[in-house]
């Protein structure tokens, strides 16, 4: 027996439509739809029609403008529409500069007040985020409990923030099938994971330097219950922003981090265009920026052209 079509099935989105979803996701997100994306964005928000009973493309514009449930339904298209690809210790070259060079300028900045805050900022679902904690942890540069050698403990937090709640919530779960481990090697995975029902849970000695918020990175207001970073990861995220909210982001991410602070970018993204604040810092194996310790503060007050709503 056949079924009955459910509203929403087989329903194109008219390029009318698509300009004025596009537009609405820009302002809102920063996300960037060329035309290229006109398919997917139908192909992937044509379950949301059925789910809310609407007949066009047009009718769910209009929902996510003024319906009763607005707020909800931003975070139902939000997990659709971003892009999660990511696994644990991704880009080993770049993080191979972070262990030997940026974490040690990190102790060195740090030391008196024995306390470090580093962002991974588009975290996901959390494995760069734990990843961070990990080689935080197996540095051995910021111990958390007092020896001999370092009698004062150290204050130490990774936070991820990433504006899907479906994201966040299973950083927060902290479980992890294969494909999250393609490039983890065996020892890291042996000392840091636990096989349990549900996947490979990372162990409560890397969870505890984390946490995880739902957040838009271009939310200037809500960021600001963040402390000061001193290193912030914001590594294959700007590339799926528009022109305006990559320099909304990046100004942000400028006022956030403290003076002297570290800016990681993926290696297929630059500041060239975007910002000339920072620093840049040439590594052994990667380049870096940072914020002049003598930097003043840019203006970062809510922008009248990025709504950063959900």
């Amino acid at each position: 027996m056949r079924r009955s079509p459910r509203p929403g099935d087989g329903i194109a989105l008219k390029p009318d439509e698509f300009r004025l979803l596009r537009d609405l996701f820009a302002s809102r997100t920063g996300l960037h739809f060329g035309p290229e994306s006109r398919f997917t964005l139908e192909r992937r928000l044509r379950e949301r029609l059925s789910v809310l009973e609407l007949a066009s493309f047009a009718e769910y514009h209009h929902y996510l403008r003024f319906g009763a449930s607005a707020a909800d339904e931003w975070d139902a298209a939000v997990d659709l529409l971003t892009t999660n690809e990511t696994y644990f210790f991704r880009e080993e070259r770049q993080l191979r500069a972070v262990e030997n060079e940026v974490f040690p300028m990190l102790r060195d900045a740090t030391l008196l007040r024995r306390r470090l805050v580093i962002w991974s900022a588009g975290c996901s679902t959390g494995e760069e985020a734990y990843t961070i904690a990990i080689l935080l942890h197996q540095s051995g540069l910021f111990p958390r409990r007092a020896t001999a050698a370092s009698p004062d403990r150290w204050d130490v937090r990774v936070h991820g923030i990433d504006i899907s709640h479906r994201c966040v919530s299973a950083a927060r779960r902290g479980a992890y099938g294969e494909r999250s481990f393609r490039a983890t090697p065996s020892e890291a995975r042996a000392a840091f994971f636990q096989q349990r029902e549900g996947g490979w849970h990372v162990t409560d000695t890397i969870r505890q330097l984390c946490t995880f918020s739902q957040m838009n990175l271009l939310d200037a207001d809500r960021s600001r219950v963040l402390r000061n970073a001193d290193a912030i990861f914001c590594r294959n995220v700007l590339i799926y922003l528009d022109a305006r909210a990559r320099k909304a982001a990046i100004e942000l991410l400028y006022e956030h981090l403290s003076p002297g602070g570290i800016l990681l970018l993926g290696h297929s993204e630059s500041l060239l265009n975007v910002s000339t604040a920072f620093e840049l810092l040439h590594l052994r194996d990667d380049l870096v920026y940072r914020k002049p310790i003598s930097a003043p503060a840019l203006d970062v007050r809510p922008r009248t052209d990025v709504d950063p709503s959900p």
